[in-house]
């Protein structure tokens, strides 16, 4: 199987408005121009179920947020708890692509689901599959996303590295971390690109499927499963700068102050989104080719990004009450 990107993310939240603030105000994202499921037509025309607003708010409440040519690229559903990643869009190359990724899971005996013309438009994309990892996360392979076009940032000038490099990358809390990097590997047709070594017996890996230093991230953490933090890739470091601003005016809470990354390049900040995950903002990112090494580094950066090691356990914590709020329920 070759998975091509990490093409979309869903995000369970209590409060889905308070997700468009930041995604827009701060972030620098745009508001869906049209959301799943809506379809497309001018507004004086509008009706049959199509409803073109540009607000980026779905009737069910649900919040999408755009930041290239693809239609979406986050969702965000009502919730009635702050859940984090509901689901993950591995993005494949056509149909017969899709047909041989269920094909192949079905030979494994692993659970798939085929979804239906009407699951697929609720996603703006052609076709969808449906599977889970080891640990539980759910993860939608899909092709054929809803293109747009006429991305504009609410902040002139700033522009999202995506495209075919996918939404960004996201760092995960696994159980099962060796059954889960045989699955993405194996399976999913991840490569890994390197590793750093966090205690004995444990190691955070990080894994590519095309010239991005790494789409997802594993690593295992007090038998939790979830999302640890999403990375957005922008332009330049003034844009980085432009975004910590905001953030800070905004009094979004700073988790990790600017600094580079030793394996991928990254120049970023952290900080905590709505949901309670962080997100890191950063340029620069490393492209990698099939010249690629795959190594253990030694040093997580070559400078800044204090607070990193403390985010990521307040993440574990937060994580382990949201649990103990909701029944044991991950």
């Amino acid at each position: 199987m070759k998975i091509k990107s990490v093409g979309y993310l869903g995000i369970g939240a209590v409060d889905p408005l308070a997700w468009r603030h930041y995604g827009v105000d701060v972030l620098g994202m745009m508001p869906a121009r049209a959301n799943p499921g809506e379809g497309w037509a001018p507004p004086e025309t509008a009706g049959n179920n199509v409803r073109v607003s540009g607000d980026g708010v779905a009737a069910d409440g649900t919040v999408y947020l755009k930041m290239d040519e693809r239609q979406w690229r986050i969702a965000v559903h009502p919730d009635s708890r702050d859940r984090g990643m509901l689901y993950l869009g591995l993005e494949l190359d056509g149909p017969l692509a899709l047909e041989a990724a269920v094909k192949e899971l079905q030979a494994l005996q692993i659970p798939v689901e085929l979804g239906t013309e009407e699951d697929a438009f609720a996603r703006a994309v052609t076709g969808i599959a449906r599977v889970k990892d080891p640990a539980g996360n759910a993860l939608e392979l899909f092709y054929g996303p809803a293109t747009d076009y006429l991305f504009h940032s609410p902040t002139p000038g700033q522009q999202f590295v995506a495209g075919a490099l996918g939404l960004g990358h996201l760092n995960l809390f696994v159980t099962q971390q060796a059954a889960c990097f045989e699955f993405y590997t194996r399976v999913l047709g991840f490569r890994l690109t390197d590793y750093i070594r966090i205690g004995p017996g444990a190691r955070l890996q990080f894994l590519r499927c095309n010239a991005r230093h790494h789409s997802v991230a594993i690593m295992e953490m007090a038998g939790l499963s979830g999302l640890q933090h999403l990375m957005l890739e922008v332009r330049n470091i003034d844009d980085v700068g432009r975004l910590l601003d905001r953030a800070t005016r905004a009094g979004v809470k700073i988790t990790s102050t600017l600094g580079r990354h030793r394996n991928d390049g990254v120049l970023s900040f952290y900080m905590r989104s709505p949901s309670g995950f962080d997100v890191e903002i950063g340029c620069e990112g490393l492209l990698l080719d099939d010249s690629w090494t795959t190594n253990e580094f030694c040093e997580g950066d070559v400078w800044g990004h204090q607070g990193l090691l403390e985010a990521i356990q307040q993440s574990a914590i937060g994580m382990m009450e949201h649990a103990a709020r909701a029944g044991g329920k991950p």
